[in-house]
């Protein structure tokens, strides 16, 4: 029996249907709907799906991020058109085997006992034997044991004054083409039972409409919710310590459906475990469920991968989140001339509006709102600076030869940086102004060592797609960020600033060159007020705030490309920068006097300090916020997200796999292999005895088949104690009758 790539032939008059039945149930029709659903599958891998749309725009563009809205790339294994070739899948497949099944099955329990003398003499794989003495019964009782000891099943048959023994093994190969395709169709049901096809039905069928604003879950209408009896659900659930929900929820692409559950998920600890190097070792929570009907409580605790089932619904350890952790901070003004701190709090998740105390003034605080987004209390980060040389930002660098070396060699290898460590808390916030603009800003706790130093990192970004850009705050001896704070004040001060000039040129000309001393001053000045960005000629417009002006190195290196020749500008620029880092150690000491300090002695460390803060003051006039928002203190709460499926196709998957299994290996393993025996009275004249003709068949002729047909050949010839017959012209073709 061979099996073709046609479908079913209808004997109907209608040409179309009769057409499109014989297309539907063809094998070339599903290998095309196989290939379609392959590289969607390929796709729906490649391309995140279910994410939200804001993310797609940033990623592909307006343009293209509709386009592939409109082709449902962005939920490919729920779309329609998805949904649609797998249930033409299913219905193909279901024909092919309708088809050739039965014809299978058949030939699987056909003996093939038809068969003539003449057609086994034309086989390929044939033999006769001689038997001088020999009767058919006796021949027939030898060659079926033999049979049965080779592991065939045989019948014999009397026909046309001879007997046909006909054997057969392997006949479950034809079972493994039925099982693989069966196999198919059943994961492809299992597959639409588990997808969001029963809950399309109930938009349609019970007008269930997904809500697209935020509202609280009890408030939420019957219409927007689901209820416990839904046959199958893919869900999430957000759950605090100390707290319980009852209720999932299911993502669309235009909002949220409800999923009632029947039970209650308590979140009791949510733990964490570390190696040494802070890296994650284990996420696990410890919840109690509470069946709505008896009232029972089952405590469990739910790994990564070792979910929980209860009542149908599985419990997974998805993520965990921030639950809503208290924050005490202290506020720095980073803009104006005073250094005065104020203390300010939190929750992560809320909002609270930036108040000043009473008598304080902040250019830029008005109108300005803090909203709390995440908090990390570990931070497992890379200190390592690879080949420990870093460029002129003070970002390290490699040499090429390393470069490759660290992705040459063993495959053990990583170019992943190994020197990790806990860096301490941090917390991420957003500051909004009162126009609706927002930037988002993420600050360690303690400080971390970069490069020998102690630095305070508070990152800053304008979108959410963007990386972090690092404000690096100088650590005091004290493991602070005061002294910094009363030095960038003082930048802000122009009595100050003035100081600082004078006492940097008397510093540094003696009183008996006046004139020298004079100008010194006037350039320290200078320079002192363009690095805060308070000259006149450097302000890019009115009104425009201090991140907008020409400040810090920016302002100087303007300065110089106006005011002095191209081949000088290098010199002036060293001149500058010296003399901008003796004054503004002059600034500190003055800050410090003023903050009641005592003054200090020049030595490695300050100088190292105040190079560092430079930098930083710098780099402040871009960080556009009022306020530098300083951790203090925290009460952590931390939250499970559990995801919840009721997935009943998950067993029918289960029994298609095994089916696949099953005829993959009855396939490629199990060979078909035909025997027969066709025994014959010698004539009168020849003398008594039996000649017997042998031939055997096979499917898939490999050179397996050749050394088994040469061994079944040798055991037939010991087993009738003569040698096989050669005569001229064998070599035939195989044929099965």
């Amino acid at each position: 029996m061979s099996v073709t790539t046609q479908g079913l032939q209808l004997n109907i008059r209608q040409r179309a249907v009769r057409s499109a039945v014989e297309l539907l149930s063809s094998m070339r029709f599903a290998i095309a709907l196989l290939v379609v659903l392959s590289i969607a599958s390929i796709i729906g891998t490649v391309l995140t799906q279910d994410d939200p749309y804001p993310n797609y725009v940033n990623q592909f563009g307006p343009f293209w991020a509709d386009i592939f809205r409109s082709l449902s790339l962005y939920t490919v294994y729920s779309a329609w058109w998805f949904m649609t070739i797998l249930g033409f899948l299913v219905v193909s497949i279901s024909l092919c085997v309708i088809r050739n099944g039965p014809k299978m099955i058949a030939d699987m329990k056909s003996w093939k006992d038809k068969v003539r003398e003449g057609s086994l003499r034309a086989f390929h794989h044939k033999g006769e034997f001689a038997l001088e003495g020999a009767t058919r019964a006796q021949t027939s009782a030898t060659l079926g044991k033999l049979a049965q000891r080779l592991g065939y099943k045989f019948v014999t048959r009397e026909t046309e004054g001879a007997t046909l023994i006909a054997a057969k093994r392997g006949a479950l190969t034809k079972i493994g083409y039925i099982f693989a395709h069966l196999a198919i169709v059943v994961i492809c049901v299992g597959g639409l039972l588990d997808s969001n096809l029963p809950i399309k039905f109930q938009m349609w069928l019970f007008n269930k409409t997904p809500i697209q604003s935020n509202a609280v879950i009890n408030d939420i209408a019957p219409e927007h919710r689901l209820s416990t009896s839904n046959p199958t659900f893919r869900g999430y659930a957000w759950v605090p310590e100390g707290q319980y929900v009852s209720t999932a929820i299911l993502n669309q692409p235009n909002g949220s459906l409800i999923q009632d559950l029947p039970f209650s998920i308590q979140l009791n600890k949510f733990i964490v475990d570390y190696y040494s190097t802070g890296m994650p070792k284990l996420f696990a929570s410890d919840i109690v469920v509470i069946d709505h009907k008896t009232g029972q409580r089952i405590p469990a605790r739910i790994e990564v991968n070792e979910p929980f089932e209860y009542d149908g619904v599985s419990i997974y350890q998805s993520s965990f989140q921030d639950g809503g952790s208290q924050m005490q901070m202290t506020a720095w003004p980073m803009a104006g001339a005073s250094a005065t701190s104020f203390p300010f709090g939190g929750t992560i998740g809320n909002s609270a509006q930036l108040k000043l105390p009473a008598g304080e003034s902040v250019p830029g605080v008005d109108g300005q709102t803090i909203e709390f987004a995440d908090f990390r209390a570990i931070n497992v980060e890379n200190v390592s600076n690879g080949s420990g040389q870093n460029d002129v930002r003070g970002v390290a660098h490699q040499t090429l030869k390393e470069a490759f070396d660290e992705r040459l060699g063993s495959g053990a290898k990583s170019s992943k940086p190994l020197d990790l460590h806990n860096v301490g808390p941090s917390v991420q916030y957003k500051v909004r102004d009162k126009d609706g603009q927002a930037r988002e800003y993420n600050n360690y706790m303690l400080p971390v060592d970069v490069g020998g130093a102690r630095i305070f990192l508070a990152g800053m970004r304008e979108n959410p797609d963007e990386p972090f850009r690092y404000l690096r705050i100088p650590a005091d001896s004290g493991g602070t960020m005061k002294e910094w704070m009363l030095l960038r004040a003082a930048f802000e001060d122009p009595a100050l600033r003035a100081q600082a000039a004078h006492q940097f040129a008397q510093r540094s000309v003696p009183d008996s060159n006046r004139e020298l001393q004079q100008h010194l001053e006037d350039s320290a000045l200078r320079v002192l007020t363009l690095f805060a960005g308070a000259d006149p000629s450097m302000q890019v417009a009115p009104g425009m705030s201090k991140a907008a002006q020409a400040a810090g190195f920016q302002a100087v290196a303007a300065f110089i490309d106006k005011s002095v020749p191209k081949d000088q500008q290098e010199k002036a620029a060293g001149l500058l920068l010296r003399m901008l880092e003796g004054a503004t150690w002059d600034l500190w000491q003055l800050a410090r006097t003023q903050a009641g300090e005592p003054v200090l002695t020049p030595d490695a460390q300050s100088a190292r300090f105040v190079q560092d803060s430079i930098n930083a003051v710098s780099d402040s006039f871009l960080y556009g916020s009022p306020v530098y928002l300083q951790l203090d203190s925290f009460k952590q709460v931390q939250a499970s997200v559990f995801q919840l499926t009721r997935a009943p196709g998950k067993k029918v998957v289960y029994l298609g796999s095994l089916l696949l299994v099953l005829g993959i290996f009855s396939m490629f393993y199990v060979r078909e292999r035909r025997l027969w025996f066709w025994l014959k009275d010698r004539s009168e004249a020849s003398g008594k005895g039996v000649d017997v003709i042998m031939a055997m068949s096979t499917a898939r002729r490999t050179l397996d088949f050749e050394k088994e047909f040469a061994r079944t050949r040798e055991a037939v010839s010991r087993a009738l104690g003569t040698k096989p017959e050669t005569r001229a012209g064998d070599g035939g073709t195989d044929r099965t009758p």
